[in-house]
């Protein structure tokens, strides 16, 4: 008799804090593989095939690429949204002592890659992809420390963890204010009296989520076609769901719960593989070495370091904080080298920045080079500090 396949190797892999990111890598790989073989154009005619309907009122006719981008990481925003809003009420970020580290490293964090790269590119046509090194991914960087185990302090994850999320909510808002097209004040409007009921919804203290979904994915047809970008009607929906002041499991967490799989497994992935199916070329290659190829790999590989660890320094000196239990500066430095993993977000405002299609192109391999190669510098580094640690 036939053994039973044994799916206990697969249960564990989705259930481990790292298989997220280790699908992301997968994912990244294969659509290179498939963009540079003569599978490039099936891949391409998918990509671009429209999916939806459309009348004289309603426009819900996209293609499968801006669905993936504009609908599905709607909910990727909802996640992080609740993350942030889960941090602010009972996390990391929920007493100013506490939360003064990672938001000051976070800060700064976003503040010096932006300056290095507009250092490089003011007044060049490429100079609006300032935003492009200020984000870190909260996935691939959770991913890679969790390889570490106990190789590094648990502090440092929380940490990680918390200044990513901090991290993403500058990137909302740089998004948000400076990423934005035209604005059609008339769908704003609607879509503000929409989060408006949201909010009173959570004041009534309902806490059917059914009553929050459904006003945020309208809310998300009007921000969409107002000029602001659409996935921001995921961070607001989150920021009204309810939570709990005891123990039960609140709306938030139950939400939080039912959307983590499917946002590190397929929907981040799936952005990944539509958004890195890169066609290489000399061009391209040699826009590593432009001011705007510079400006994106020295400021997430140099700039993410020396902001985080900087302001980390500044916060700890002033004595408004103190390291991550169990901490040294060494290991500050190897968070430091994982925050230039920008990835998701990077690639995401690189797709706002710029209308010429080789400058987008460009810039998603700067990006994806210089994440990569941050996520290595950062995982060897900190293993290695790591086996010293363990010898002395």
């Amino acid at each position: 008799m036939s053994k039973l396949i044994n799916l206990r190797s697969f249960k564990n892999f989705f259930e481990s804090s790292s298989g997220g990111g280790i699908l992301l890598f997968i994912c990244v790989v294969l659509a290179l593989i498939i963009a540079n073989s003569f599978y490039s154009e099936g891949l391409a005619s998918l990509l671009n095939t429209s999916i939806g309907f459309e009348n004289s009122s309603i426009q819900l006719k996209y293609s499968l690429k801006q669905w993936i981008d504009d609908g599905l990481m709607a909910v990727f925003f909802l996640l992080v949204g609740l993350e942030i809003k889960r941090e602010l009420v009972e996390g990391e970020l929920a007493s100013p002592k506490k939360a003064a580290l990672p938001i000051f490293a976070a800060i700064g964090g976003a503040l010096v890659p932006a300056g290095i790269y507009t250092l490089f590119n003011y007044g060049e046509p490429t100079a609006h992809g300032w935003g492009i090194p200020m984000a870190t991914d909260i996935a691939f960087a959770l991913a890679v420390i969790s390889l570490l185990g106990n190789r590094v302090p648990a502090s440092l994850k929380v940490f990680l963890a918390a200044l990513a999320i901090v991290d993403d909510l500058l990137a909302i808002l740089v998004i948000a204010i400076f990423y934005s097209t035209t604005l059609h004040y008339t769908y704003l409007l609607i879509a503000l009296g929409l989060f408006l009921l949201q909010l009173l919804f959570n004041r009534l203290g309902i806490q059917k989520l059914v009553f929050y979904i459904i006003p945020g994915i309208i809310m998300w047809y009007f921000i969409h076609h107002s000029g602001i970008h659409a996935t921001i009607a995921g961070v607001l929906t989150a920021m009204t769901i309810p939570t709990t002041p005891d123990d039960k499991e609140s709306p938030l967490e139950r939400l939080e719960h039912i959307l983590a799989k499917p946002v590190n497994f397929i929907i981040i992935p799936l952005f990944a593989f539509a958004n890195t199916a890169i066609v290489l070329h000399q061009e391209m290659i040699q826009g590593l070495t432009s001011s705007m190829g510079l400006g994106i790999i020295l400021g997430l590989l140099v700039g993410k370091s020396l902001g985080i660890l900087s302001t980390c320094w500044l916060c700890v000196k002033l004595g408004v904080s103190s390291l991550p239990e169990g901490a040294t500066w060494k290991h500050m430095f190897g968070v430091g080298l994982l925050g230039g993993i920008g990835f998701t977000m990077s690639i995401f405002v690189a797709m706002l920045s710029f209308d010429d299609a080789l400058h987008i192109e460009e810039a998603k391999l700067a990006v994806l080079l210089t994440s990569c190669a941050a996520g290595l510098l950062g995982y060897f580094y900190l293993a290695l500090l790591g086996k010293q640690n363990k010898q002395l």
